[in-house]
Parts: C-alpha cells; sequence; structure tokens
C-alpha cells in the first residue's frame, strides 16, 4: 500500500490520517518515517525490547511497540507548545535494538554502541523501553556526546539505586548508583521526582543524599503544585545539558497499570505532562521512556500515557531546535510559576533533606 505523508519545510511527516485510518499500516511511533526513509534524522524515537534487569513482574520487553501502537493517535500539531514538531525537525523511528535477553552485560553494551551510533551525527533520542536497566548505557552515551557529566531529572516511584540485587551490579534497581559511581552525572544538578512507597531501611535515602540527589517525591507535587515544582527543578539544572529518564510507574496505577512495580499514591499523567511542557528551553540532550509492561495494561492506559509522554519530550527537542519560547502553547503557563526567593536546593517531605 502506497504511504501518503504528510511533508512540511523539507521533512518527511507522519502518514495522512485523513487518507489512510489509523489503524491501518505499519505502527511506527506516530506513524513518522522509518529511519531508513529518510536522509538525516534530528531526533530518532527507538526502542530497546529488554526487561532481563527486572526484579517484579517482567514483560516490558514488549512496552516500546505497545507505545507504538498507542502513538497511532497522535496528530502533528501539539497546541501546547504551539508548535507541529515534526514539520519543524526531521524525526523517525529507529526500529529496536536488537540486545541479547540472556546477557545483561552484552546488552548493556549493546544499547551503549547503538546509542553512540545513532547519535554520531547529532541525532537526539528518545528511547521507549524496555526495563529501567537500559538508562545506564544511554547516560554513558550521553554523557560521552556531551563531553562530560550531565544533569539528569529521574521520574520514578522508586530511587533506582540501589547496590545489587542477588548480587548482581546491573539491574532496574540499580542504574542510577552506578551512573555517580562513573562520574557520568552531574551531582550538582540530578534530582529524583514522583518517588514515594515503602523503602528497604533509612540507608536507601542516606545514600541517595551522599550520591546528591535531591527528592520531589508524589506528595510534593500534590501539595506544592505543578509550577513551585517547575519553578525548583529549574532552578536546580540551569542549562547544564539535561537527560530525562521517565519509569511510567511514576504515575498511579490508576494511570498507569501496565507496569512491573506499581506503588499507589502517584502523580497524574496530566501532572507528569505538565512538568514536562514546563522544561521549555532547558538543554534536553536525550531521554528514556520505561517500564511499560503490556500484559498488565488494561484497555491500553499505560501505552497511551507512554505515548503523550514521548510525544512531550520530542516536542521539547523540536522547540528547542526551532528557537523556542516565542510560542503562545499553554505550554508556556508553566514558566510563570513563582520563583523561589532565593536558591534553594530541592526541598522535600522526606526529614533526610531538609
Amino acid at each position: 500500500m502506497e504511504e501518503l505523508r504528510v511533508e512540511a519545510n523539507g521533512h518527511l511527516g507522519p502518514i495522512d490520517s485523513s487518507r489512510i485510518p489509523r489503524y491501518a499500516g505499519a505502527a511506527t511511533f506516530a506513524r513518522l518515517p522509518r529511519l531508513d526513509q529518510v536522509k538525516q534524522a534530528d531526533i530518532a524515537v527507538v526502542g530497546v525490547p529488554f526487561d532481563s534487569g527486572v526484579s517484579y513482574r517482567p514483560g516490558a520487553r514488549f512496552g516500546a511497540n505497545h507505545v507504538r501502537e498507542a502513538s497511532r493517535l497522535l496528530r502533528p500539531y501539539n497546541p501546547a507548545w504551539d508548535l507541529s514538531p515534526f514539520e519543524e525537525v526531521q524525526v523517525a523511528d529507529a526500529g529496536d535494538m536488537a540486545v541479547n535477553p540472556f546477557n545483561i552485560n552484552e546488552a548493556i553494551e549493546t544499547i551503549q554502541q547503538n546509542a553512540l551510533d545513532l547519535t554520531a551525527s547529532g541525532t537526539k533520542l528518545v528511547t521507549i523501553g524496555g526495563d529501567h536497566t537500559i538508562a545506564l548505557p544511554l547516560l554513558r552515551a550521553a554523557a560521552e556526546r556531551a563531553g562530560g557529566p550531565v544533569a539528569m531529572l529521574h521520574f520514578d516511584a522508586h530511587l533506582d539505586t540501589w547496590d545489587t540485587y542477588f548480587g548482581a551490579e546491573y539491574t532496574h534497581g540499580t542504574p542510577f548508583r552506578r551512573a555517580v559511581e562513573e562520574g557520568i552525572l552531574d551531582t550538582e544538578s540530578i534530582c529524583h521526582v514522583g518517588t514515594r512507597g515503602p523503602l528497604y531501611g533509612k540507608k536507601d535515602l542516606d545514600d541517595d543524599h551522599r550520591f546528591g540527589f535531591g527528592i520531589v517525591t508524589s506528595a510534593d507535587v500534590y501539595y506544592q503544585g505543578v509550577r513551585e515544582v517547575v519553578a525548583k527543578l529549574r532552578d536546580r539544572i540551569g542549562n547544564t545539558p539535561l537527560y530525562v529518564s521517565i519509569d511510567i510507574d511514576v504515575l498511579d496505577p490508576a494511570h498507569a497499570p501496565g507496569t512491573g512495580t506499581p506503588e499507589a499514591g502517584g502523580i497524574t499523567s496530566r501532572e507528569l505532562l505538565e512538568i514536562i511542557r514546563g522544561f521549555r528551553g532547558m538543554n534536553l540532550i536525550g531521554a528514556d521512556v520505561v517500564e511499560v509492561a503490556p500484559a498488565y495494561d488494561h484497555a491500553e492506559i499505560t501505552g497511551v500515557a507512554g505515548s503523550h509522554v514521548a510525544y512531550e519530550l520530542v516536542s521539547l527537542m523540536a522547540d528547542n531546535a526551532a528557537g523556542g519560547g516565542s510560542r503562545n502553547g499553554y505550554a508556556a503557563q508553566a514558566l510563570e510559576a513563582p520563583r523561589p526567593s532565593q536558591p534553594q536546593d530541592i526541598e522535600s517531605d522526606q526529614e533526610s533533606f531538609e
């Protein structure tokens, strides 16, 4: 079947849904062209079907294609940004990385090399997992491309800074401890967002504080509101090259049931989207959306959330490439947040982070 695509500004865009039904044809992200169909991509969406690092429910290896299927409903104009991201830059689907499901160390090396290959000519990545183990090699590649440690905002119900599981150093609960140890994170510019739930002990928080992480809990988002949280995150990160890692379980199970380790009391999908929109103008160099497990996803709720989160990250990258800041989309409202009276660390309802 002939692919009737939207084209603008020399960029090959999604299949024209006014001429070919959304449910027809191959499911690339947002029905965009494959990477091999364009000369060069400014932004590539790539899948990593890997979940051998999970500690509870498996299934995130199927997450990338699940998000792609849900993304059929995405439309090319984003009113939040007053932007048509696929017209401003060339965005393409790079398919899936082929990684060894039986050897975590080899898989990590493969992901890192593939990320370096994909970004060799300046392409930025939005990666869809897969479990959170994949964030470590992606951060390694991002830091190498940035020429040094990068800032990170980590959206998750969990800290993911534990040491080992069953003696294994590389799992979905350990990537950011390893990243700190390897010196690829700017420890003045890292923060968890949306954490909640029980921990193994107070030492978990003490270790996390020692690594340099700030914490914005899901309760902080509720009590302080999106605008205040965005203001504090922007103060903490500044213009440092930023990597954003989003575990879909940052959302409450009501908004994302299809994940491996759900925790009650999470933020809403609306809050997550509005926080991302509040990053307008920040120096986003890469991002991932992980832990979507379709086997537990009722009515595709989690897939829809994941597809919209990835779309907002692509929009932020496209807005930056287009100059940003001059449009009147309602994303600009998040930038009207009340600023803290003086520079300060992220505050939290956790006593150890006062």
